[in-house]
């Protein structure tokens, strides 16, 4: 993201950049795009295990849809935030989806039965959920209010910032739900290490939230 970019999307809010762009502002679609790359990054990177990412990156997944969308803009036509990313998730899984296939191809196995959608979106909507639980404490339904999508791009934006470390813990234990055990196995530590570190992830993710809100 450029400097200009990057001035548009912390001084205009989503809606008022999406207006703008429909009345005849295309330039300020970068711009709007950006929002969400951090969020669109932390949902890919939840559903990529350690083999597939020696194939395909997140962050390669997340541009290929960032420059689908600006191609494709013209086919949307919702008019919120939460429209709006759900548009950006579904080309999100759908470029996930190949990604995965690719990759199961290389290794000679049948796409058809490891590979559906239906589980994609699934497991993309419990990230999602589990991103917001973060911020609340606990866990909703898919059918909660939409206004709590913007809460999890926000954290998405945060937890980007956080030591690597703090940053996979969360992503193991809250976004791929995965008990303390499988954490410590995955992160190579003990679970009391693992369990610890987990609690200085969240304690430093409130704090720049709150610091986040207030400022």
């Amino acid at each position: 993201m450029n400097s200009h970019q990057a001035q548009l999307s912390s001084s205009h809010s989503p809606i008022e950049l999406l207006k703008r762009v429909r009345k005849g502002q295309p330039q300020q679609l970068g711009a709007l795009l950006e929002i969400y790359r951090n969020y669109l990054y932390l949902l890919a990177d939840s559903q990529l295990d350690r083999k597939l990412r020696a194939r395909s990156s997140p962050s390669d997944i997340v541009q290929d849809t960032m420059l689908e969308a600006h191609r494709d803009f013209h086919q949307f036509r919702g008019g919120s935030e939460g429209e709006f990313i759900r548009w950006l998730r579904q080309i999100l899984v759908n470029n996930l989806s190949r990604s995965i296939q690719m990759h199961v191809l290389a290794e000679k196995r049948d796409i058809r039965r490891e590979v559906p959608l239906e589980q994609l979106h699934a497991s993309f909507e419990r990230s999602t959920v589990r991103l917001r639980a973060v911020f609340d404490g606990r866990e909703e339904s898919p059918s909660s209010n939409a206004s709590r999508r913007e809460r999890a791009v926000l954290l998405a934006d945060i937890m980007r910032r956080l030591p690597p470390d703090h940053r996979n813990v969360l992503l193991l234990r809250n976004m791929q739900g995965l008990r303390f055990d499988e954490v410590a196995t995955q992160m190579e530590r003990s679970v009391p290490a693992a369990k610890m570190l987990w609690i200085r992830a969240i304690k430093q993710l409130r704090t720049r939230l709150n610091q986040r809100e207030t400022g």
